[in-house]
């Protein structure tokens, strides 16, 4: 419970060993999740912990060291194709989609998961959804004209229109009371592992550098892009397993509503953004190609850990739910 205080990075035990020692920055657990702390004092912070921390220079130098292996691990792991082959945004985000690859966990989760893997799912998913559009509200006061007007459309419906109620986080808490979870925010986040951490991390970076606004637009095309379909099998799949229309719900709201808005986020969103500032259409494409990534290789883990018969989760008590 100190109050916000100089210190020497290599006393930190992150800092003290050559980065060569350490593991891919993607799984890396020490690195995701010291990022993951940085990262949400911007958000809601910790009970117990000075607010004063969110700026504090040692600290920031910390997130900058981390923040550069973060971005050298996604270079690695993203294959982006060049901005100059395509003369469209929209068409160009809708190839990256096609193009990518990895299990089919929704379908998976439809069919054949039981409901100790669906509340798995679920409490991986808790740790972005639990403060669902906020990475990507940043954006609002760094863009003009028509992609400002489109992210503020998209992120309305994101909060419910101005009803508490149908906010998506809100409709998230009820899916997992509905399924007999902790649904405190951040409740799971000691179980989750590293790529899990690194989805919420990529948007928060990107969100947080005016400098990666291109990606951070990208990015949420990528998602609303690839929302809609997943979300039907996730509906389909609660209600195999006894779930009610409330458990249900958010799934269904993201079945309509992500139809739209993969629409407004690839044309008037990135194509608007690209239109105004061209030389930022690879940003764009980047932040779309990073989002695609790190959902392979979270689906890879998840399918990976059930296909061995082990929990996806970290601890040893991997029981999630009543």
């Amino acid at each position: 419970m100190r109050p916000p205080h100089r210190f020497g990075l290599f006393s930190l035990p992150l800092m003290s060993f050559p980065a060569r020692f350490a593991g891919p920055a993607l799984t890396d657990e020490d690195v995701q999740l010291a990022l993951f702390v940085c990262y949400e004092l911007h958000y809601q912070g910790f009970r117990g912990v000075d607010e004063r921390w969110e700026w504090n220079p040692s600290l920031l130098e910390v997130r900058e060291i981390l923040e550069t292996r973060f971005e050298e691990g996604l270079a690695q792991a993203v294959s982006c194709p060049p901005a100059s082959r395509f003369g469209d945004t929209r068409h160009a985000l809708a190839e990256l989609v096609a193009a990518a690859e990895g299990p089919e966990l929704s379908v998976f989760l439809q069919r054949q998961a039981d409901l100790a893997q669906f509340r798995e799912f679920v409490a991986h998913r808790s740790i972005y959804h639990l403060k669902e559009a906020d990475p990507h509200t940043w954006g609002i006061p760094r863009l003009r004209g028509r992609p400002k007007a489109a992210l503020v459309e998209i992120q309305s419906d994101e909060y419910g229109g101005g009803r508490p109620g149908r906010m998506h986080s809100e409709l998230f808490r009820t899916t997992m009371r509905g399924l007999g979870m902790d649904d405190s925010y951040g409740a799971y986040l000691e179980r989750v592992p590293a790529i899990t951490l690194a989805i919420s991390n990529a948007m928060s970076m990107f969100g947080l550098h005016r400098r990666h606004l291109g990606a951070l637009l990208g990015h949420l095309a990528a998602f609303e892009m690839t929302s809609s379909i997943p979300n039907g099998c996730y509906s389909r799949a609660v209600r195999r397993l006894g779930g009610d229309e409330d458990t249900a719900r958010f799934y269904d709201e993201h079945v309509q509503a992500d139809a739209v808005h993969e629409q407004v986020a690839a044309h008037d969103l990135c194509g608007g953004f690209v239109a105004q500032y061209p030389s930022r259409a690879g940003d764009v494409l980047y932040g779309a190609a990073c989002g695609l990534a790190l959902d392979r290789l979270f689906a890879e883990h998840v399918m990976g850990s059930w296909g061995r018969g082990v929990s996806s989760l970290r601890g040893a008590d991997t029981t999630i739910g009543t």
